[in-house]
C-alpha cells in the first residue's frame, strides 16, 4: 500500500513536470500547426466520403439501367439490326 502511494506520487510529479515543461508547449504548437494544415487541405470526413460513395454507386446503377433501356429502344427501332442506327 505504501508502494502504491509512492508510485502515484511519482507519477503525479512527472505529469506536473511534463505539463509545465517546454515539451507541453511543443505539443500544443505541433497540434495547432497540424490542425491548420489539415484545414487548408479541405479534407472530408469518413462519413461524407461514405455518403458520396453510396451516391456514386446508385448513379452507376441508374446509368447501367439507362444504357440497357437505350439499347433496347434502339433495337426496337432498327428491328434488331444495330447497323441500321449507324
Amino acid at each position: 500500500m505504501l508502494k502504491d502511494k509512492f508510485f502515484d506520487d511519482i507519477a503525479s510529479r512527472i505529469s506536473d513536470a511534463i505539463a509545465n515543461s517546454p515539451a507541453k508547449d511543443v505539443e500544443k504548437n505541433v497540434r495547432a500547426m497540424m490542425s491548420t494544415a489539415f484545414n487548408k487541405m479541405d479534407l472530408v470526413t469518413r462519413e461524407e466520403f461514405d455518403i458520396q460513395q453510396e451516391v456514386l454507386a446508385r448513379s452507376r446503377e441508374k446509368l447501367a439501367a439507362l444504357e440497357a433501356r437505350i439499347l433496347e429502344l434502339e433495337q426496337r427501332v432498327t428491328g434488331g439490326n444495330p447497323q441500321d442506327s449507324l
